[in-house]
């Protein structure tokens, strides 16, 4: 029975093969082995002299972080997920009724990645492998930032006050580590205002919603002529947009065009881009007190065709991710986020090379 067995195994994995198992594509088109170096570094291995459990591959485990955040996965249901499915152990490299990783294993792997700084590396080697394919960051860069939610906190008034104030969560609450540990004392409080302004007759604007948020803020900015995140960042919910745009300009970008919404224009933004020879395509804020001139309203108008191609990032990372932050810390927020953006950036290449392919 046992050949029997195995026989019908193979042919079940080359019936998800000719059905189209998109993790195949995946492993076809990104050069996961380029990627060793780098996490062999960052997870500190040892050559093995020691003795001990050897550790399961990084390359496998890397693989592993991938699809846990294409699916926005905890830990827990990632661990069930590997030895559920089939086409994932094969992605991984994982014997059926073999050693598998377990949740704990999951959290360690990627707590190791982050406090390395081995994720920003990888983002760095994966812009590399674009850049020899021909993907070059060229047409200028469009900049925008998402909210990014997580856990709601309840705190009193005075813890509230102690979070503003700087204190970590060991100083807040003292005698108490099972409790600082839950809390995220990073994350902030925002407003959301949603939907496109409308107007009354008389020219007088509606309300918009406000949702209140709380969370974190992906910033990132993705190049005009192939859409490829290629810098980004991340702060608390409550953080300005404008104050980021230096940290997510890339300066390898062919063209100096930058396309952003009105959150970003300020006096010290525009004097930053003409010092550094880049051309603000940012929109203009309506003045105050008076009604919208028509030729700047044209002008956003035009910009806003552009800049639209950032939203279908942040909607493709949300709809198709789910994109939420389940950790504490800021830290652990830009893993998460950095993971998102990298699997993005491996979704655009997919998109890319089938589109040559098919002409």
């Amino acid at each position: 029975m046992q050949p029997r067995s195995l026989f019908s195994l193979a042919e079940h994995l080359d019936r998800l093969s000719k059905d189209g198992d998109p993790l195949e594509v995946l492993a076809q088109t990104v050069e996961f082995e380029r990627f060793r170096p780098l996490l062999t570094r960052g997870l500190g291995y040892s050559d093995g002299a020691k003795g001990g459990r050897p550790a399961f591959d990084p390359v496998a485990m890397f693989k592993v972080l991938v699809v846990q955040a294409q699916h926005n996965l905890s830990d827990a249901r990632m661990e069930f997920m590997i030895r559920d499915r089939l086409s994932w152990m094969r992605f991984f490299g994982f014997d059926l009724g073999g050693s598998m990783p377990d949740e704990n294993t999951i959290r360690h792997y990627r707590n190791r990645l982050t406090e390395s700084g081995a994720l920003d590396a990888l983002m760095h080697a994966f812009e590399q492998q674009l850049r020899e394919a021909g993907y070059l960051a060229m047409g200028g860069q469009i900049v925008d930032a998402s909210l990014v939610p997580a856990p709601k906190q309840r705190n009193t008034q005075e813890e509230k006050a102690a979070i503003k104030a700087g204190k970590s969560a060991k100083q807040i609450w003292r005698g108490k580590p099972g409790k600082a540990h839950q809390k995220d004392v990073d994350a902030r409080w925002t407003i959301k205002i949603g939907g496109k302004i409308r107007y009354r007759p008389d020219g007088t604007p509606l309300p918009q919603i406000a949702t209140p948020v709380f969370g974190y803020k992906s910033h990132i900015s993705i190049d005009r002529r192939f859409g490829f995140i290629r810098k980004a960042a991340v702060t608390s919910a409550a953080d300005s947009d404008g104050r980021q745009l230096r940290r997510v300009i890339d300066t390898s970008n062919t063209a100096g065009d930058v396309w952003a919404d009105s959150a970003y224009r300020s006096q010290k933004n525009e004097a930053w881009l003409t010092r550094n020879m880049l051309k603000s395509r940012i929109h203009r804020r309506k003045p105050k007190g008076k009604p919208m001139p028509e030729r700047t309203a044209r002008a956003n108008a035009a910009k806003s065709a552009v800049r639209a191609r950032v939203e279908h990032v942040f909607a493709h990372q949300k709809n198709r991710y789910g994109l939420f932050i389940r950790t504490i810390g800021l830290a652990r927020a830009q893993a998460k986020l950095t993971l998102a953006n990298l699997v993005y950036n491996f979704d655009r290449l997919i998109f890319h090379e089938r589109r040559a392919a098919t002409g």
